[in-house]
């Protein structure tokens, strides 16, 4: 701090002409610095605080109890319809297992980052399990999902190259295109794909890279990519393909392989991103790809290089998950029973819930007010579900995402979807404000 405070003056005096705290202060004090500050930006978001004071408020809500398809809410067991973990992996016994051994031997972290001295053996061992698991020559794991694609954008991307981008890519994709100098060429809709992506495409020059980058499963409203058009419009133009699995992985494709596998078109998509937070309830990211990819991307990609590397504990977690995936596959098989369930009933109870093709089931209100209610009455109702609303989606968009696990009873199901067809029904039909609960 000394030196930190001893530079500063030193660059007051010599460029501002000022050596002294005093003469600083006083500078300071006359100045009009507050009309542009922090506290006065950050002090005209007021969204949050009028959604808390009407008891509407649905972010960071606390957890007391592992993450399981019951939690704790406030001393009170609530069904858990919000978790990103399909396989319900969090809690199977190998992979705490797994986790504490890998600590006792590794210690809590690495201390630094992949590049210098965070590499372990079993890094090294989690990257060629995944490359073979995708069916690609090469994988590299990052600390998070979302570096992943910071990472892999930004650096494969260059000022005269092209990146293809669907509007309802994950934000991590978005702003890894935004750290690089490229030219933005955006769908308009994954359903669109051939008629945009084709008129688009055909108009950039021949010479240049082209790379779509797309998600596997769309993370709110379930959908899976058309990745046939995607690869019917990439081998016509000469474009390259990256899919964001995240939300594929453990749950599509062969032994849960993800999206491309799903198709049977693993040799066309030429990277394969997936994170595992999600059915591999770790911690971490990962992208698979050709052998020269990946030696590109470990010298060239700055969310891995100056950042601390993946814990032992993540790794062995990771690690221990795929063990099951690949081996115990009645995990998926009963994900997709509970899932197909859980359609069957909300068809037949009348919701509009539009086309998911995965275990994300949208549950649309297309009204945000009603969306922040009916997700506060089911948490008091016993229910934990994820409200989506604008800016995430339009206004009149505004649904419920309704998220599976494998580890589901059908009774659990049967609960949550009775307890939300009829509250999201007596919401519309009374039209009820939050003032009138």
């Amino acid at each position: 701090m000394r030196l930190r405070n001893k530079t500063y003056f030193i660059f007051l005096k010599f460029v501002l002409g000022f050596s002294t705290p005093e003469q600083t202060k006083k500078l300071i004090s006359e100045s009009t610095h507050e009309e542009y500050c922090i506290t006065k930006k950050t002090s005209s978001f007021t969204t949050t605080q009028d959604l808390k004071g009407r008891g509407l408020y649905p972010y960071f809500r606390s957890i007391s109890s592992a993450q399981d398809t019951e939690v704790i809410i406030d001393g009170k067991k609530v069904l858990m319809f919000g978790s990103n973990s399909y396989l319900g992996l969090t809690n199977h016994p190998k992979r705490i297992e797994a986790t504490k051994a890998a600590v006792d031997k590794y210690g809590t972290g690495c201390a630094g980052s992949r590049f210098l001295n965070g590499t372990l053996d079993i890094h090294i061992e989690l990257e060629q399990r995944l490359a073979n698991f995708v069916g690609k020559e090469d994988a590299l794991v990052f600390s998070t999902g979302f570096q992943v694609n910071l990472g892999v954008i930004s650096s494969l991307t260059g000022r005269n190259d092209y990146l293809i981008l669907d509007e309802y890519d994950h934000a991590s994709i978005l702003d890894g295109s935004r750290l690089s100098f490229f030219s933005l060429k955006s769908s308009n809709s994954a359903i669109m794909i051939w008629r945009i992506w084709k008129k688009k495409l055909s108009k950039l020059p021949a010479d240049v890279m082209k790379l779509i980058v797309v998600d596997g499963i769309f993370s709110m409203e379930g959908d899976i990519a058309k990745l046939p058009q995607i690869v019917a419009i990439s081998e016509k133009y000469g474009a390259n393909i990256m899919v964001d699995d995240a939300h594929g992985l453990g749950v599509i494709g062969e032994k849960g392989a993800g999206t491309a596998s799903h198709f049977g078109l693993t040799e066309y998509a030429d990277l394969i991103m997936g994170t595992f937070s999600k059915s591999f309830a770790s911690l971490g990211g990962f992208i698979a790809a050709d052998h020269v990819v990946i030696e590109y991307l470990k010298h060239h990609a700055r969310s891995l290089i100056f950042s601390a590397s993946m814990t032992p504990g993540s790794a062995a977690s990771a690690l221990a998950a795929l063990d099951i995936i690949e081996n115990e596959p009645w995990h998926i098989e009963k994900l997709w029973e509970n899932t197909n369930y859980a359609l069957k009933l909300l068809k037949e109870a009348g919701m509009e819930i539009g086309e998911p093709e995965s275990p994300i089931i949208p549950i649309y209100v297309r009204n945000n007010e009603q969306t922040f209610l009916l997700a506060r009455l089911l948490q008091d109702n016993g229910v934990f579900v994820n409200p989506v609303v604008s800016p995430g989606v339009p206004p009149e968009g505004s649904l419920i995402r309704f998220s599976l696990m494998a580890t589901h009873t059908f009774d659990q199901i049967e609960e949550a979807i009775e307890k939300i067809t009829s509250l999201y029904k007596e919401i519309k039909k009374e039209h009820i404000t939050a003032e009138q609960i």
